[in-house]
């Protein structure tokens, strides 16, 4: 059974025992987290749109990790003008425990 999750403005299919990274969640290592806007559940069969209501997702927070550095850079002509400028996102890695279809 898989399922299809929103978090950090991203769209994710997990599935029982998967581990992956998504964006920071700020909660503490070993701590039981509950992705509620599920946005299809496919099991012995399909549910979307009102079928998914009462469906969730549980997942374990296994850790936290940082992405790669993103270096960027400007310049205005004529007037000498430069900035640079850096960026490195925070993960947090979690694994999925559990997919609950709920009443659909």
């Amino acid at each position: 059974m898989y399922a299809v999750i929103k978090t950090g403005g991203k769209q994710e299919r997990v599935e029982e025992g998967q581990t992956l990274a998504v964006e920071r969640l700020g909660a503490a290592e070993g701590t039981e987290v509950t992705f509620q806007p599920v946005l299809l559940v496919d099991g012995e069969r399909v549910l979307t749109g009102a079928g998914v209501l009462g469906s969730s997702v549980a997942a374990r927070i296994v850790g936290e990790s940082k992405g790669p550095k993103i270096r960027g850079f400007t310049y205005k002509n004529k007037s000498r003008g430069r900035k640079s400028w850096g960026h490195r996102q925070h993960y947090t890695t979690i694994e999925i425990t559990g997919i609950s279809p709920g009443e659909g």
